[in-house]
């Protein structure tokens, strides 16, 4: 990708930090033959300190509103699988012990030290609080920072790790250069604390979190030593105690998530036991608690127990209507305590602009969920290799074993490209998610300078809003409330907008837009070198020869509705012209409709 401008604009009502547009400086690090240019933002706290509970808000100790606007660090120290294409065993202790088996012991601890050292650095704190974030929520992996009760030499015992708390550490630093407030979140606690195995590293051979005094006892412990080690850190945000707890107490069969449950009375003597672990050493910090069934389920665990308290709910693939966060906002009412979006995203652009527009307009801060994965929906994507794909396919269960050697060059490469320099920055999604909710204003993708023979991607078609910078049908996942899942973009790659994209197999870089149906439309803004009339050369492909599209030229009709060519194949490209166009000089806006049928479109070339 190219260079990097995206220009944040918080509401009003966010006191947190003020946005500057400012051009700060290059980070210029080269990785893999890799450049990120970023353009960095002035994203200072007016007034720092603790945050803390004051009544439905969360301030700051100058008593102001403070609107977290976070993301975060999912797949560094706690892997799940999906975010590494792995869709069978997807626990990161049974993908290690699988990685083990593919190239030994030794090796697979090389993979994972690489990963811990490449995947989270101060390069990316940099570069999130040039996007306009405030806050970085640290999924932890317990394991980093003690060792399991069953490894424990002497039982009962609690041993402490330095590689977690010199992680921390490392974090913390950063967030705090950044003034940027860091969120710890015990994401796997010892034993797991649910029956989706993934989020919590879970081996349901073992008793779990819920099943282990032990095992209690050590997650209590463990967040005693953290809030003793920071106590006096005002950028640690606040004490997310337990991540989405997910279990059936009272009917463990039928309601193994905890979805109905009505007491939670295991969960609420827990988290009460780790408050008041806590407070032993540290009076100041906010402490975040999580319902079960995911985060959301609060029968039976309110009112809170501490003053200093606030409600953590996630949010996936659920309309982004006022009814949606209408059961956080009645307990926020109803017992006078904060909530905050721990955990959304996995969507469309469309869904993360009108997500954060409902969640600032009612005063919620958020994380988003992840910054990076393989994938194409969050801001940051690592990229995978051929010799990698190899070990995904056997993973799951579709390819043959592949060569030690081979799969260790896969595993080191991946580790390698988890380095910001070398993944694929989104600026769409980052546009989607700092300025689109607060600005109906499109964007240029790129710097278009039309001159003659110039060749202008249909991929590259403006940033903005769904029916501003584009039109698309299909625009986001809403399945949680709707019962049906739709893709937004089918082609999961390139862009993350409603617009179908794909990939050409042939030549692995080249992407097209594809499966435009009547109706839709792609907006470009450009500058034209020299006035003149000009020959636009549309490649587009058809199967059934009953597709038509016409042109606009700064919101001004062009032409007629133009017959598109039955090509003979969806992935047939055939050069479609249309002769006599007049631009004049300058910044021009060309819409591209489609008004009948169905068509894949690959560029616009303009001759003189």
């Amino acid at each position: 990708m190219g260079p990097m401008c995206i220009d944040p604009k918080p509401p009003n009502h966010v006191s947190i930090y003020k946005t500057r547009n400012l051009m700060r400086f290059l980070i210029s690090k080269l990785t893999l033959s890799a450049i990120v240019l970023l353009f960095f933002i002035d994203n200072k706290v007016q007034a720092q300190g603790f945050l803390r509970a004051e009544g439905k808000k969360i301030v700051n100790e100058k008593n102001e509103n403070v609107l977290l606007r976070g993301v975060g660090l999912g797949g560094w120290m706690l892997q799940e699988g999906y975010m590494l294409k792995i869709q069978n065993e997807g626990q990161q202790y049974r993908i290690r012990e699988r990685i083990a088996d593919l190239m030994g012991e030794r090796q697979t601890q090389e993979f994972y030290d690489m990963w811990l050292n490449n995947h989270t650095r101060k390069i990316d704190i940099d570069s999130m609080a040039a996007w306009g974030f405030n806050s970085v929520r640290l999924p932890m992996h317990y394991n980093l920072y003690t060792l399991p009760v069953d490894k424990e030499p002497v039982a009962g015992e609690n041993t402490w790790l330095e590689k977690g708390f010199a992680l921390t550490d490392s974090l913390l630093k950063w967030c705090k250069a950044n003034n940027m407030y860091l969120i710890l979140d015990l994401h796997a606690a010892p034993g797991g604390q649910g029956n989706d195995l993934n989020i919590s590293d879970r081996d349901p051979s073992k008793p779990s979190l819920w099943d282990s005094e032990a095992n209690q006892k050590k997650t209590v412990a463990l967040w005693q030593k953290l809030a003793e080690r920071y106590a006096n850190e005002p950028w640690i945000g606040a004490y997310d105690i337990i991540n989405e707890p997910n279990w059936g107490f009272q009917d463990p069969e039928k309601d193994r998530n905890g979805l109905k449950e009505q007491l939670n009375a295991p969960l609420k003597k827990l988290m009460v036991e780790i408050t008041a672990a806590i407070r032993s050493v540290d009076k100041k910090h906010l402490i975040i608690i999580e319902g079960n069934g995911w985060g959301n389920n609060y029968n039976g665990i309110l009112p809170q127990w501490d003053n200093n308290m606030a409600l953590s709910f996630h949010k996936y693939w659920s309309f982004n209507d006022p009814g949606s966060v209408g059961s956080m906002v009645k307990l926020r009412d109803q017992y006078n305590m904060p909530i905050w979006l721990g955990e959304t995203g996995e969507n469309s652009n469309v869904w993360f602009t009108e997500a954060i527009r409902l969640f600032e307009n009612n005063n919620i801060g958020w994380a988003w969920w992840p910054l990076k994965k393989i994938g194409a929906n969050n801001p940051v994507e690592i990229k995978s290799n051929l010799n990698y794909d190899d070990v995904v396919r056997y993973m799951n269960g579709r390819g043959n074993k592949p060569k030690e050697s081979n799969a260790y060059s896969g595993l080191m490469e991946l580790a390698a490209y988890t380095k910001l320099e070398s993944t694929v920055i989104h600026r769409d999604v980052i546009d989607a998610m700092m300025r689109q909710p607060f600005s109906a204003e499109t964007k240029p993708f790129k710097k278009h300078i039309i001159k003659n023979n110039t060749i202008l991607k249909a991929v590259d078609y403006d940033l903005g809003r769904n029916g501003i910078a584009y039109f698309d049908k299909d625009t986001a996942d809403y399945h949680v409330s709707t019962g049906k899942y739709t893709a937004g973009n089918k082609g999961r790659v390139y862009r993350n907008d409603g617009v179908d994209i794909s990939r050409d197999s042939a030549k692995y870089e080249t992407y097209y837009v594809s499966s435009m149906e009547a109706g839709e439309w792609l907006q470009y803004t450009f500058e034209v070198a020299k006035k003149g009339i000009y020959t636009l050369k549309l490649n587009v492909a058809s199967d059934k020869g009953d597709a038509k599209l016409s042109l606009s030229i700064n919101g001004g009709s062009v032409t007629k509705a133009i017959a598109v060519p039955n090509t003979g194949g969806l992935k047939n490209f055939q050069t479609l012209e249309i002769r006599n166009i007049s631009l004049n000089s300058g910044k021009q806006t060309l819409k591209v409709f489609s008004d009948t049928g169905y068509f894949n479109f690959s560029y616009i070339q303009f001759a003189e």
